[in-house]
């Protein structure tokens, strides 16, 4: 996104929630809301129109809810990434989303700092995995898997090599590249490169998934 601005719709039914994140978003010179919207349908319509780098997806609304809605998203902008918008209570509808190809997701109260970092790094491309609430949602599905769950995840694993695996653990602790590069002593690129080759072998569509995946199997 260097060079240009990224192009943010925020979809929340709550007038205030919209104008609390439209103030801390427009903070960053690199960022510009180009639309707000109240309901899904509007969400979809609006991404699509205003060709939305990256869409701010409430859950619960009205005329068309967020799970709804993040279908439909993919499909009329696919190059758009979606972040939705959570609270602690809604485990099973964060693994909907997430299954349904969402870039990530950001609890309502999250810092300012750390909703500005989401948005950049869906914008670039990357799933967002905030170290202080993805981590705390992925062990809470982890905690409810069944064991069928769990031995399928750890049969999809045996297609990745040993420090390919290595990764993908890192990735299921909510660290970014550079974090996993540190800790396994390679550069941020390596770490790309191999995170890239896990989804493919893995049939991830997003680090999110990958990560839920390795949870599930334990890792």
């Amino acid at each position: 996104m260097a060079g240009q601005h990224i192009r943010v719709v925020i979809a929340d039914d709550e007038p205030l929630i919209r104008a609390g994140i439209r103030m801390i978003l427009t903070s960053d010179q690199e960022i510009e809301v180009v639309a707000e919207a109240a309901n899904g349908r509007e969400a979809v319509d609006l991404a699509r129109a205003h060709a939305a780098d990256v869409v701010l997806l409430d859950i619960q609304m009205p005329v068309l809810d967020g799970l709804s809605a993040l279908p439909e998203l993919r499909r009329a902008a696919p190059s758009t990434r979606v972040i939705v918008l959570t609270t602690f209570g809604e485990r099973e509808n964060v693994l909907r989303a997430l299954e349904h190809g969402g870039a990530g997701f950001l609890l309502k109260d999250t810092a300012p700092a750390e909703l500005i970092r989401a948005v950049r790094a869906a914008a670039a491309g990357d799933a967002y995995l905030s170290p202080a609430a993805t981590r705390h949602v992925v062990e809470q599905l982890a905690s409810g898997r069944e064991a069928a769950r769990a031995e399928q995840a750890r049969s999809r694993l045996t297609a990745l090599s040993e420090r390919e695996r290595e990764v993908l653990a890192l990735l299921g602790e909510g660290l970014s590249n550079a974090d996993a590069g540190r800790r396994l002593h390679m550069s941020e690129a390596t770490v790309k490169t191999y995170v890239s080759r896990i989804l493919a072998k893995l049939g991830c569509e997003n680090r999110v998934q990958a990560a839920l995946l390795a949870r599930d199997a334990g890792l």
